[in-house]
């Protein structure tokens, strides 16, 4: 059976390749153990996978069921307060709503892990997966890495979210791409199975394949996969000159300049295209060149497979000016590196990339930003030396991007969202107004923050590495990750000041006010000049610069852009700690809350939406939005804003009561109701905290009643609340699980509804 392990109980045999700066807090990774398990645990977990399988295509997000039947039976939860079922226009009583919080955090509780994060799923996107395992297997270690039940459950995943057309998508909830569906359909084969496997699944990917133009249609991302594979030619790919690296920092196209998750992707894909490396042509390796095709492998036409690409993927089509760009990188640039002098530049460019990425490497002691640079990195490291220790390093890394539930196993869209996940729960279970009975949870959680902070900058000149202060920030994961992300950050800010308010008796001692001040620093450096937040880094680079674009799947990836949640976080994290630390840079902060809060304004549509890019979508911006304004000091009556972001969420607001928001509101950026006009709990939480935090109770409280008879009534018989479908977003167009959300925002805005509606004077 799976076991779940947390910690320095993660570490096993792997210690001597494992680096960490705090002891692996927040570390999560499943290992498989044979002889665990009752037979209860066993039948519960089988009944769970055959549920999933049975309704994959009806509900296609996982629950989490493998880590909640661990837990369970680990710690015996039983809760003897009655579950709340209320009418249709039945009222909301304050016991109901107390019951249901008490419910929800007995529940919640219980799935604390020792370290004091909440361990969850954070898969989603269906692309990550097939580069580990091309990695692996061009590199030899795929049978040492994943045993025989990782590869098993890697190909449970891998069917059960297969569509009903025989494709993958981008994500679970997506419709079939060839992006998806050839890299899938690729893993499988790598793993061992065969046109006969799962009832043909494999034979009906590759039949969508074939129909939907062959491989040659693969975005520029898989072009690159099946490179490195042997199943495709260089030459199909369009350039990725490492040179690019050696040009002047002052060009607003050098990619210091980039948003770093797309800086540290095309990092190693410019050293992997300058090398033009290929991995050991396999029997399954010709095979597949074979399969892929709809001509024979030798008359395939690389030079027009360049730009070719299926509609199904085509989210962001390449301009004219990125064709005439790669043209010319390709019949003219490219030529010339295959002789001296050009040659020995491009190995000097080599040699540069090299450093970048083991400087990236040594500072996330492996992990690296997220799973396609890690992957990628690790392939690098073992195509400059297969015996490296760096290569070494990486490979036990690898289990920290994957996580295992009901529907198999997947690579997570980072080493997980401990740090996120926490800094929200502790502002929910707070707003409640009961954190006196539960002061042993949020100990444990304080203790999980103090330990995930980053207590030093990144070694060398931090602009020779294109890197921004770190000292003081919080990542989105674990210390040991180290990125700083300016609004966790603030929500880490804004959770250990929350937590400062609290008796030390119940929730341990506060933080040293100069770690505060280090905390703040990094979220005052962060600002840009237009007053909005970014995520990582300053925004370094023009909006132009989105022409090169290359990644016709994604939006939005080549400069870190200013967001209205991150900015939102930070004016609320500073408006916080300047009410309990009001001398500390007080200037810098009303400045930097004034100039930020008009960047919100200025944001907003006429509707009086704003755009959510890292939640779904326009309910979750609203929240942001709201809620940054409010602390800036707006509100409803002296702000036309907030007015009218009002006016947009209950123009939203579902016949019956709540809201629900599909994922296509993010894709085609114009908001969209779940199919069935059905209320989704993380959404109705999130305008719910929205409306309550302008006054909507004192105006017209129907809507929250509604709302909250909804969260209420989701409830489940334990105290959990249901998973549905997907929150998270990035880049536009992906979607990504956020698990925690389902019982974090229902306790939180019922909290919030519990005091500021119910309660209110």
């Amino acid at each position: 059976m799976w076991r779940l392990k947390i910690g320095k109980d993660s570490v096993g045999d792997s210690g001597a390749w494992l680096r960490s700066l705090n002891n692996h807090v927040g570390r999560q990774v499943w290992e498989f153990c044979p002889e665990s398990g009752t037979p209860e645990e066993l039948s519960k977990v089988e009944m769970a996978r055959q549920s999933f399988r049975d309704h994959r295509f009806e509900k296609k997000h996982s629950s989490d069921l493998l880590m909640r039947i661990q837990i369970s039976m680990e710690k015996q939860f039983v809760t003897n307060l009655p579950q709340v079922k209320l009418k249709e226009f039945e009222d909301v009583k304050e016991e109901a709503v107390v019951t249901t919080l008490r419910r929800a955090l007995k529940f919640y509780s219980t799935i604390q892990a020792d370290d004091g994060h909440w361990p969850g799923d954070y898969g989603g996107p269906m692309f990550l997966l097939p580069g580990l395992v091309i990695t692996l297997y061009v590199t030899g270690a795929l049978n040492a890495v994943l045993s025989k039940e990782h590869q098993y459950e890697i190909c449970r995943y891998l069917y059960n979210h297969q569509n009903r057309d025989g494709g993958w998508g981008l994500h679970i909830e997506g419709p079939s791409t060839m992006f998806g569906t050839v890299l899938n359909y690729v893993t499988l084969r790598l793993l061992g199975e065969g046109a006969e496997d799962a009832q043909g699944a494999v034979e009906k990917a590759h039949e969508w394949i074939l129909e939907h133009g062959s491989a040659t249609a693969i975005t520029s991302w898989g072009k690159m996969w099946l490179s490195v594979l042997g199943a495709y030619e260089w030459s199909g790919n369009n350039p990725l000159p490492p040179e690019v690296w050696l040009c002047p920092y002052f060009l607003p196209i050098h990619p210091g300049r980039m948003w770093c998750h797309c800086r540290m992707v095309y990092l190693p894909m410019s050293y992997l295209y300058g090398k033009r490396f290929v991995g050991p042509i396999t029997p399954t390796v010709l095979s597949l060149r074979k399969e892929l095709y709809s001509v024979p492998y030798h008359e395939v036409d690389w030079n027009k497979a360049r730009n070719k690409c299926a509609k199904e993927d085509l989210y962001y089509p390449h301009p004219l000016v990125q064709d005439i760009l790669w043209a010319s990188l390709h019949y003219l640039y490219e030529p010339m590196f295959t002789h001296w002098p050009c040659k020995s530049l491009r190995e000097k460019a080599l040699q540069t990339v090299m450093k970048h990425i083991h400087y990236e490497d040594e500072n996330t002691r492996y992990i690296c930003i997220g799973p396609v640079s890690k992957v990628m990195n690790m392939l690098c490291c073992w195509v400059e030396d297969p015996q490296s220790e760096s290569f070494k390093l990486h490979l036990p890394r690898i289990l920290d991007y994957l996580w295992i539930a009901e529907d198999g196993l997947k690579m997570q869209g980072y080493n997980g969202s401990q740090l996120w996940d926490t800094a929200f729960a502790v502002q929910a279970i707070i707003s409640t107004g009961l954190a006196d009975e539960y002061g042993s949870i949020l100990r444990k959680a304080h203790d999980f923050i103090k330990h995930s902070q980053v207590s030093e900058d990144c070694p060398g000149d931090l602009n020779f590495w294109y890197r921004h202060i770190s000292k003081g920030a919080w990542p989105f994961s674990t210390t040991d990750h180290g990125w700083p992300i300016s609004d966790c950050t603030s929500e880490g800010l804004k959770a250990v000041l929350l937590l400062s308010t609290l008796p030390p008796v119940a929730v341990g001692e506060p933080f040293d006010v100069m770690r505060l001040y280090d905390a703040v620093n990094v979220v005052l450096s962060l600002q840009n000049a237009d007053g909005g937040f970014a995520t990582y880094e300053l925004t370094r680079s023009y909006h132009w610069l989105e022409l090169i674009n290359p990644a016709e799947t994604f939006g939005d990836i080549v400069i870190d852009y200013p967001y209205v949640e991150c900015t939102s976080a930070a004016i609320q994290a500073l408006a916080s700690f300047k009410k309990l630390h009001p001398e500390y840079r007080k200037r810098e902060i009303e400045n930097c809350i004034a100039t930020a809060a008009k960047f919100i304004e200025k944001m907003q549509a006429a509707d009086g939406s704003w755009y959510g890019s890292w939640g779904i979508c326009f309910t979750y911006a609203g929240w942001f939005g709201i809620k940054g304004l409010s602390a800036a000091g707006r509100t409803y009556i002296n702000s036309s804003n907030i007015r009218k972001a009002c006016d947009f969420l209950l123009s939203k607001e579902l016949a019956a009561g709540g809201w629900g928001e599909n994922y296509l509101s993010c894709q085609n950026k114009v908001y969209t109701n779940l199919e069935g006009n059905r209320p989704h709990i993380v959404n109705t939480s999130w305008a719910m905290l929205a409306l309550i935090e302008v006054g909507q109770a004192e105006r017209d409280p129907t809507p929250l009643h509604r709302a909250a008879r909804i969260l209420i009534n989701s409830q489940m018989e334990d105290g959990d609340f249901p998973q549905e479908e997907i929150m998270g977003v990035f880049n536009r167009n992906c979607m990504i699980s956020y698990s925690a959300y389902r019982n974090i925002f229902p306790i939180w805005a019922l909290g919030e509804y519990y005091r500021r509606v119910l309660q209110a004077p």
